[in-house]
């Protein structure tokens, strides 16, 4: 599923447009966020592409929802 990440002041979110959906990322495998799962606030985990920690936001990925809701 394509979601768009962004930096907000207190961490990072993400938003699917297809779902109407913006949840809070609350943990993440990997400190720079790439090329490992996150867990969302609403209970999914997706896997998201490697790409280089310095990548700026905001940014439209392809994430593969792992697992949740």
């Amino acid at each position: 599923m394509k979601v768009m990440i962004r930096k907000v002041p207190d961490g990072h979110t993400i938003y699917v447009a297809k779902k109407d959906l913006e949840e809070k990322i609350v943990e993440a495998e990997k400190p720079g966020l790439w090329g490992g799962w996150i867990k969302v606030a609403n209970g999914w985990t997706l896997s998201l592409p490697d790409l280089p920690e310095d990548t700026r936001l905001p940014l439209t990925v392809e994430a593969k929802k792992l697992g949740g809701e």
